[in-house]
C-alpha cells in the first residue's frame, strides 16, 4: 500500500471546529436537559434575505427550461465579475482579473498550491486556521508544537501591539497571511497600518494574501474595506472574499479572488497567468445557481439586503460585547465585525471554554486554537437568533463569569 503523505501527517490531531463539536456532543449526552446556545463556530443563522433569495430560485428553475439552461462556467460569470468590480473596486480590475470560486476558504486552498512548499509563509497570529494547516498540506511548514509549526513565522497581534504585528519580523519573500476585519480578533486595520503593509511587502518582495471576508461590517469610513484602496497593493497583493457572511451563503457557497494582472513573481512572469491555469485544472467553476444569487445581491436591493442583514448581526455584536464588558472582561472587535475577542488573562483558553460551557450551556471558540497569540482569550460570534443572544447574554450576567 503507498504510504501517508508526510503533510497530512504533520498536521496537529483534530481540526479546531470538529473539536468544539465533539465537546458539544459530549457535554449534551451527559447533560440532557441542557438548552446549548452556540456563540462559537462563524457559521450564518438568518434566512436569506428575499431578494437575493428569489435571484437563487428564479437561476434554478431557469435550469429547467431549454433556454435557461446553463453548464460550465469556469472563471465564473462574466456579469458577475464586471459587477464585483463595479460594487468593490470602484471598476478598477478588469473580468479577467477576478475569479469567481466556491468561497474564500476554498481559494486559500488553493492559493497555497500554487506558491508551493518552498514559499516562506508568515501568519497573523492569532489567525483562522486555514492559513496555517493549508499551508502545512502544501509542504510549506513542518510539524507542530505547542509554540505552533516548523516553518511558519508567526505575527503576534495583542493587545499590547494593537492588534497589529511587528512587520520587521517578516522574513523577505513570505507569503503573507492578513486578514481584516480579523478573524478572530475582531480587530480592524487602519489606513496607516495597511499602507505600513503594502510598504513592507514591496520593500521585501512578498506578497500578500488579503483575505476580506468581513468588510461588508465595516462601518467606520476611515478604515479601508480592500487592500486595493492602498497605493502599490496591485504589485504586491491578492484579495480573497466572500459572500457567505455578506449574504448568508455559508451554505450557498460564493466568493472571489482579485488577481491583479500587474502582480509579478521574482522573475517577472505573470502570477494572474499562472492562477488562471492552475483554478482552470482543478475547478470548474461555483455554481451558476449560487453566481445568480451573487449578482441578485450585489443589485441596488441586495445591497440594501446585506446592510440590513450585518446590521442585525453587529447589534448582535454590541449586546455580547456590552455582556462582558458589564462583568469586566475586555475585549476587542464587535464594532466593525462580528467577533468579540474576550481576554481571560493568564488562564487557559480550553480551561475558559468549559467553564463557560458548564456554567452557562454557552458554545464558544477557545482562542488558542487560532494560534500561540490566542491563549487566554476566547471568541464570541454573534451569528446567531437575536433571542439566543439575548439569553446567552444573560445567563453570562448570572453567573458573573470573571476575567
Amino acid at each position: 500500500m503507498i504510504p501517508r503523505n508526510r503533510c497530512v501527517q504533520n498536521l496537529k490531531a483534530g481540526y479546531l471546529f470538529p473539536e468544539i463539536a465533539r465537546r458539544r456532543r459530549e457535554f449534551a449526552a451527559s447533560h440532557p436537559e441542557a438548552r446549548i446556545i452556540s456563540l462559537g463556530v462563524g457559521n450564518t443563522t438568518e434566512p436569506i434575505l428575499p431578494h437575493t433569495n428569489n435571484a437563487l430560485v428564479e437561476a434554478a428553475r431557469a435550469l429547467g427550461t431549454a433556454a435557461g439552461y446553463s453548464g460550465y462556467a469556469d472563471e465564473g460569470l462574466l456579469s458577475l465579475r464586471e459587477r464585483i468590480s463595479d460594487v468593490f473596486y470602484a471598476g478598477r480590475f478588469g473580468p479577467d482579473e477576478i475569479f469567481i470560486s466556491d468561497g474564500a476558504k476554498c481559494d486559500i486552498g488553493r492559493l497555497q498550491l500554487l506558491f508551493g512548499a518552498r514559499t516562506n509563509i508568515a501568519v497573523q497570529d492569532p489567525s483562522y486556521p486555514v492559513y496555517v494547516d493549508g499551508s502545512v498540506l502544501t509542504g510549506a511548514a513542518g510539524s507542530g508544537n505547542g509554540a505552533g509549526y516548523q516553518g511558519i513565522t508567526y505575527l503576534p497581534c495583542t493587545r499590547e501591539n494593537g492588534y497589529f504585528p511587528d512587520l520587521s519580523r517578516v522574513p523577505p519573500g513570505s507569503l503573507i497571511y492578513f486578514c481584516s476585519p480579523n478573524n478572530p480578533t475582531g480587530a480592524t486595520a487602519t489606513r496607516e497600518q495597511l499602507g505600513a503593509l503594502v510598504g513592507a511587502a514591496l520593500d521585501k518582495g512578498c506578497l500578500i494574501v488579503f483575505d476580506g471576508a468581513y468588510c461588508e461590517y465595516i462601518r467606520n469610513p476611515l478604515l479601508p474595506k480592500s487592500i486595493f484602496e492602498l497605493d502599490g497593493a496591485a504589485a504586491c497583493a491578492v484579495e480573497v472574499n466572500s459572500f457567505s457572511k455578506s449574504a448568508g451563503f455559508t451554505g450557498v457557497r460564493l466568493g472571489w479572488t482579485v488577481v491583479p494582472k500587474a502582480l509579478r513573481y521574482a522573475g517577472g512572469e505573470s502570477v494572474n497567468d499562472d492562477w488562471a491555469r492552475l483554478t482552470a485544472t482543478v475547478f470548474n467553476g461555483a455554481s451558476n445557481i449560487a453566481q445568480a444569487g451573487g449578482l441578485g445581491a450585489l443589485d441596488a436591493e441586495g445591497r440594501k439586503e446585506t446592510r440590513a442583514l450585518t446590521d442585525f448581526y453587529l447589534g448582535n455584536a454590541g449586546i455580547i460585547r456590552g455582556a462582558l464588558q458589564s462583568l469586566g472582561i475586555s475585549c476587542a472587535g464587535g464594532d466593525n465585525s462580528p467577533y468579540i475577542w474576550a481576554c481571560f488573562p493568564g488562564r487557559d483558553s480550553w480551561e475558559v471554554f468549559e467553564e463557560v460551557l458548564e456554567t452557562c450551556q454557552i458554545i464558544t471558540t477557545p482562542g488558542s486554537g487560532f494560534g500561540p497569540a490566542g491563549q487566554s482569550f476566547i471568541r464570541f460570534s454573534a451569528f446567531g437568533h437575536r433571542a439566543c443572544v439575548e439569553e446567552a447574554c444573560a445567563r453570562l450576567r448570572r453567573t458573573g463569569i470573571k476575567p
